[in-house]
């Protein structure tokens, strides 16, 4: 039975990733800390594994496509890797297991679940067909590089504070990443953002995560029932996100979120 459950998290899991595109690691890590009682340390390693292998087969797909600006993916990794490294030495330096870090890692999940919620809820009232209709045709106007930031130092900084909150919690890299691109490349079409967000998130998810493999803070096993679940969830959410009031779930997982 207990497997049973972490398979149906998964399955739910990546339902509402497949229909919104956001609660990876918002929705797993609080669940497999609250709910089932896993250790944070566990639950964050094992999540970040997770969200490596999940966005790694749709980086590949958008890549087909020719929709990642590697450019951008480049900036935002030059400031999250070098972030997620530091973290991950600082939790070295602590002890994973130790009740510091796990007061920590609590602690900064809040705040990572309190921005993220409200970062869903900005991508509410972005996202609305009308309003994104209108910036689509202003952006086709626009004769500035797209990739180019509002100031080369901004997705080096934000990265590195996405870097820090994913290795620190497993979350940040969905909902907030997306606002954060929203903010520093305004010129950037809608669904290259998209593509960019979920692209810089596998090396960083990957690096972070390996590195709490190596401090003994993933749980194979429980990685395997999860994916188990989250594979078809994604498969069915994915087919049915035209048929679903996306806002509507959005505002939900907000406020779920918060």
């Amino acid at each position: 039975m207990p497997d049973f459950a972490f398979i149906l998290a998964g399955f739910a899991v990546g339902l509402i990733v497949g229909l919104t595109g956001v609660g990876g690691g918002s929705l797993m890590t609080p669940v497999l800390i609250f709910v089932f009682g896993v250790k944070p340390n566990l639950a964050v390693g094992t999540d970040l594994l997770f969200a490596a292998f999940t966005k790694l087969g749709g980086t590949l797909g958008l890549a087909r496509q020719r929709l990642v600006p590697w450019r951008v993916v480049a900036q935002l990794c030059a400031g999250s890797i070098p972030a997620a490294l530091l973290a991950l030495w600082a939790l070295r330096h602590l002890g994973p297991d130790s009740a510091a870090a796990q007061r920590l890692m609590t602690t900064t999940l809040g705040a990572a679940l309190l921005l993220t919620a409200a970062a869903t809820f900005y991508k509410v009232l972005v996202f609305s067909p009308e309003r994104a209709a209108a910036e689509a045709a202003r952006r086709r106007t626009q004769s500035a590089d797209a990739t180019r930031p509002r100031h080369w130092s901004l997705p080096v900084l934000l990265g590195a504070v996405i870097g820090v909150l994913v290795t620190f919690t497993s979350v940040g890299a969905g909902a907030i990443g997306v606002s954060v691109l929203l903010l520093v490349f305004p010129h950037l079409p809608l669904p290259r953002i998209i593509a960019a967000d979920i692209a810089y998130a596998v090396p960083l998810t990957l690096v972070a995560g390996l590195g709490h493999a190596s401090l003994g803070s993933v749980n194979w096993p429980l990685l395997g029932l999860l994916l188990a679940g989250s594979l078809p969830g994604i498969w069915l959410g994915s087919r049915l996100v035209a048929r679903t009031p996306e806002r509507l779930i959005r505002s939900v997982l907000s406020v779920l979120l918060a």
